[in-house]
């Protein structure tokens, strides 16, 4: 027996070919491949999304209606807390009309630009005439915050009846914005 003992020759494999028919499987694969059919990707059904602006603060300055809810703090000096309904109309040549068409109101209250404190039959009676006078106008809510969404769900109630559904909050942008 030889007391030196020979050294194993290991075998080298060239990495370079493997790499590139790997890359060359690779691109074939990406270029030959159909992911989806374009009616594959179309949806099967289609949701219509209402229309809003970002800037709730722009309200029309012709052709507009203002419900205003509001709470009353003293009525001749009296501490009363009554929440009323309040009817302005911004068009003049309308709010003449719509005034006109009230039966019983007193001379003085046509005199004035808005209805104050009225009933809900009254209100909506003055929004009916007031989209048979000029389809056009456009509706706002005005509230106080400090009332309850009561008040603002039968004034909405109100214009839903009187198929005025599209309308406007007039709110006040936050402060910082």
């Amino acid at each position: 027996m030889p007391k030196v003992k020979k050294k194993r020759l290991s075998f080298v494999i060239d990495m370079t070919p493997l790499v590139d028919i790997t890359f060359l499987l690779l691109t074939f694969f990406m270029f030959t491949a159909k992911f989806k059919t374009e009616a594959e990707s179309q949806q099967k059904f289609f949701i219509q999304r209402p229309k809003v602006t970002a800037d709730t603060s722009k309200i029309p300055e012709r052709n507009l209606a203002i419900v205003k809810i509001a709470i009353r703090d003293t009525v001749d000096g009296v501490i009363v807390n009554d929440t009323t309904y309040n009817y302005e109309l911004v068009n003049e040549s309308d709010r003449q009309q719509v005034w006109a068409s009230l039966e019983g109101l007193p001379d003085k209250v046509k005199a004035k630009p808005m209805l104050e404190n009225i009933s809900l039959d009254l209100l909506s009676t003055v929004i009916r005439n007031t989209r048979i006078t000029n389809p056009k106008t456009v509706f706002a809510i005005d509230a106080d915050k400090r009332i309850r969404y009561k008040w603002v769900w039968d004034a909405m109630e109100v214009m839903r009846k009187n198929r005025a559904t599209i309308f406007n909050y007039v709110t006040e942008k936050k402060s910082g914005l």
